[in-house]
């Protein structure tokens, strides 16, 4: 019995021609070798198994030929290329990086480089995973691959370009590596399964190529799979069912249910889908590949990006004229969709059933068929004028000549688009001639009501006006300044240390320990003691903003503060640790200390 070898060493390209969807990299390695300008560094980046290590192989065989082609290739007679061949050559050394990535590993690969080779010209080294190498091996392999021997070449291979450090690209030629077409890799397929004797439908060779993903390798081991499971007789029916893969006929399906809105014939084929072991994640998803399939087949320029078999191809056009572009964009749209919330969603079929009902009962005439949701925006002025109405009293005949000041027609229902050509232009609602509500002021825990004691706003305030009255009379008459109280200056001043931003909390801190005291009430004269010269002079930037704050609820417009320091045997108040008010409040009510001492209560 003969050694199996798996299709993907058996059947590895030796030539540059043989190469499979690389025939850019290879013409311009091969033309390099014919003009005799060769680097001395090369870098082949790119997915797996799309050719990296065999291009090096080949290269590092032809430049050691020593009867090459005219057209680059190498001759495959001579010492060197038999040696290589056979595996035996050592002019060429390969270097798993992967699992030497040491900084020893490359300077024993520095010691190697130094040795001449002894038949050829060059010594090649691959290193293979480069990107795995250590930050430390990597600065050891530097000057080494900048400055290498005339004889030395060195083929660095990584699948991440990414992680390699950029002073080593700056002193390599790049390659990028691009991934397999479908197309070549059924060719190269078909062409393995003529050498070995099979026999095989194009579709089954489509169906192994779309799962390689690009991969020539990975195609090849899925071949070879195949080929166990069907004895060589490989079809398309047999490799759906050996990988596992949904059947084509089944979108098909699908959606000419959809089209005729057979929503129960629907769910039933995705229960049979079910029951055949597949996951609706995958599902939805290969059903909204499909559905861009389709779409793409509405135009016949456009239908050969399909990389599906001649006769699949045809079964997408003939679906395609059936189905309406804006049905396709918004099926397309739910498809999406789903997938994006099949991972979160805790009844995961019930998600997948709604899609295809939505999908089912779908219109293509429909607002945003194919788009977001049409959002209208609807007129604001009209719908408060409507309001308005609604909601405003209107007058009787009936009622008490009294009452006619409160029947007169609100501002909110003169506002009309109508008479309103700017939204800036409309007027202010006035307040009513009920009694306002009093303004509450929140200091920590505590609420105390800002407003004047019922004798004193009896006596100084000024009456509402009503909407008659500001007809009558539009300018208000100037309002005396009142004379200050101490309380209502102690919660003016609290109050805007609340509305100080957060970038002067160190300074609000200080200033709830203050203690304003009006020193001219009439005038409206404040003085308040601060510790230092630094803090008056921070309080002083500031002063003009508390002034302003405290006019209107104080009804004093020559509000003006001061800030001093205390003279000698003034006392300020400064701030306490926590430590300081424990005792302070200890000091003041005796049975704190009791109580600390029964529940062994220490101070953090």
């Amino acid at each position: 019995m003969s050694e199996y070898i798996v299709s993907a060493r058996k059947y590895r390209p030796m030539t540059f021609d043989s190469v499979v969807g690389q025939g850019a990299i290879a013409t311009t390695l091969k033309n390099a070798i014919k003009a005799n300008k060769l680097a001395h560094a090369y870098l082949f980046c790119g997915p797996r198994g799309v050719g990296k290590t065999t291009c090096a192989r080949i290269f590092a065989k032809t430049i050691n030929c020593l009867n090459p082609h005219d057209d680059g290739e190498a001759c495959n007679e001579c010492e060197s290329c038999q040696a290589f061949n056979e595996q035996r050559s050592l002019n060429i050394h390969e270097l798993d990086a992967a699992s030497n990535n040491s900084v020893d590993d490359i300077r024993n690969l520095i010691e190697q480089v130094r040795i001449p080779p002894q038949i050829g010209k060059y010594k090649v080294f691959i290193i293979d995973e480069v990107h795995m190498l250590s930050t430390s091996a990597f600065n050891a392999f530097l000057k080494t691959l900048e400055e290498p021997p005339a004889h030395a070449i060195f083929i660095l291979a990584t699948t991440e370009k990414h992680k390699i450090l950029p002073t080593i690209l700056s002193r390599c030629q790049i390659y990028d590596f691009q991934r397999m077409s479908v197309e070549n890799m059924v060719k190269h397929l078909a062409y393995v399964a003529e050498k070995e004797g099979y026999t095989c439908e194009p579709a089954a060779l489509n169906v192994i190529a779309q799962k390689a993903d690009g991969g020539m390798r990975d195609a090849l081991s899925i071949f070879d799979q195949v080929v166990s499971y069907t004895g060589g007789d490989i079809t398309y029916q047999r490799v759906i069912e050996n990988l596992n893969v949904l059947d084509y006929d089944y979108y098909f399906r699908l959606v000419d249910f959809m089209l005729e809105k057979k929503i129960s014939e629907s769910l039933l084929l995705y229960n049979e889908i079910l029951g055949k072991g597949f996951e609706g994640g995958p599902f939805i998803s290969g059903l909204a590949s499909h559905l861009r399939d389709v779409l793409v087949c509405h135009d016949p320029q456009t239908a050969s990006l399909l990389e599906v078999s001649d006769d699949i191809r045809q079964r997408y056009v003939e679906q395609a004229k059936r189905c309406k572009a804006q049905w396709l964009y918004r099926a397309i749209r739910l498809c999406n969709d789903c997938d994006q919330a099949y991972r979160t969603s805790r009844n995961k079929r019930l998600q997948v059933e709604l899609t295809l009902i939505e999908c089912a009962q779908a219109t293509d005439d429909e607002p945003g068929a194919g788009r977001r949701p049409v959002r209208i925006l609807k007129p604001i002025f009209s719908l408060l004028a409507a309001a308005a109405k609604e909601t405003a009293p209107v007058a009787t005949p009936q009622q008490p000549a009294t009452a006619k000041l409160t029947a007169q027609p609100t501002v909110a229902q003169t506002i009309t688009p109508s008479n309103v050509p700017n939204p800036l232009d409309r007027k202010i609602p006035l307040p009513s001639a009920t009694t306002p509500k009093r303004p509450t002021l929140k200091m920590g825990k505590l609420a105390p009501s800002i407003h004047r004691t019922a004798a004193s706003t009896a006596t100084t305030s000024a009456p509402v006006a009503t909407p008659a009255t500001v007809e009558e009379a539009p300018v208000a008459a100037p309002q005396e300044n009142r004379d200050l109280v101490s309380t209502e200056v102690l919660l003016q001043w609290q109050a805007f240390i609340n509305t100080m931003p957060q970038e002067e909390t160190a300074l609000a801190q200080r200033m709830k320990i203050m203690q304003p005291a009006i020193t001219d009430a009439h005038e409206g004269r404040i003085e308040v003691l601060v510790e230092n010269q630094e803090i008056a002079d921070m309080l002083s930037k500031i002063a003009q903003r508390i002034t302003a704050f405290m006019q209107a609820p104080l009804q004093h417009s020559g509000i003006t503060i001061t800030f001093r320091i205390p003279e000698q045997g003034e006392q300020v108040i400064k701030p306490r640790n926590k430590r300081e008010q424990l005792r302070h409040f200890c000091d003041l009510n005796s049975s704190l200390i009791s109580l600390g001492k029964s529940f062994k209560l220490e101070l953090s």
